[in-house]
Order: C-alpha cells, then sequence, then structure tokens
C-alpha cells in the first residue's frame, strides 16, 4: 500500500545520544552555570536569552537549548516550547536561566511569575524544575540555593 498520498504528515520524533556516559552529571548551580555562561556571550549586555538545560535522571546534561530571545528588558517564555523539547529528549529535569543585561541579578516579579508558572507546568508532566538562574555579566542568582524553588 502506498503511503504518500495520506492526508495528513506523519509526526516522528528522534533523539539519540551515543557520548551519554560522557555527558557532565549537574550537582549544584556552580555547574549549571559554568555550562551555561559561554551561552550568553554574544548577548550578556546587549538583550536577554532564556536558555535551557535538559537532563536525564542521573543529572547529566542531555543538551541545551535557547528558548526564547527578548528586548533589553523584558521577553516573553512560551512553557509548552520549554516542555515540547524536554518531552522530545526524554528529560526528566530542567534549569532554566536568563541574562539580565543590566548587570542586577535579582530577579523581577516577572521573573517569579514564569519561574512559577514553569514549577506548575513541569509538576504536571512530572519534570523536575531543578533551578531558575539569573546570569549576569560578574555574578549569577540561583532560586533554588536561595530557597525560593
Amino acid at each position: 500500500m502506498k503511503t504518500n498520498h495520506l492526508p495528513f504528515p506523519e509526526i516522528t520524533i528522534h533523539y539519540k545520544d551515543k557520548n551519554i556516559e560522557k555527558r557532565p552529571c549537574i550537582t549544584k548551580s556552580t555547574e549549571a552555570i559554568d555550562i551555561l555562561r559561554p551561552y550568553y556571550k554574544e548577548c550578556m549586555q546587549h538583550h536577554e536569552e532564556f536558555w535551557v538545560l535538559y537532563l536525564n535522571t542521573r543529572n547529566q546534561v542531555l543538551g541545551v537549548s535557547c528558548v526564547a530571545k527578548g528586548g533589553i528588558d523584558k521577553m516573553l517564555i512560551d512553557n509548552r516550547i520549554v516542555l515540547q523539547i524536554a518531552l522530545k529528549t526524554n528529560a526528566t529535569g530542567i534549569i532554566v536561566s536568563h541574562n539580565h543585561p543590566t548587570g542586577n541579578n535579582h530577579p523581577s516579579t516577572q521573573d517569579d511569575t514564569i519561574t512559577g508558572k514553569l514549577k506548575d507546568a513541569c509538576h504536571l508532566l512530572d519534570i523536575r524544575l531543578y533551578d531558575h538562574l539569573i546570569v549576569t555579566e560578574d555574578s549569577y542568582y540561583s532560586y533554588t540555593d536561595e530557597g525560593v524553588l
């Protein structure tokens, strides 16, 4: 039977990592920052970006993805995109991060709202939100280290 005349496209998902044993394991915020900071090199003082570390059950890094880019002081985060990638990679945990071009590492009310909504969305899918990191040129803020998450 020919399938090239089907009325709907076939949806396929593929993720395969041949080097999983060599992936770093994240146990604290400083390890996550060491991995994430280079991704902010081009935007640190210019505009905000939102990057996510996707982790497996052993907290090994499956990959990193930029899920949003914004302006100088705000951006739109779509939790569906964050979690779509988590589901595609079979991630069981995530660490989200974004930069503050102003150099102020304290979370805004919007940052707190985003974190709360994402935590609730993760909970529904049994994906653990380990941390939300706010990255600046010289420092960072960790929701987990501060006992907020």
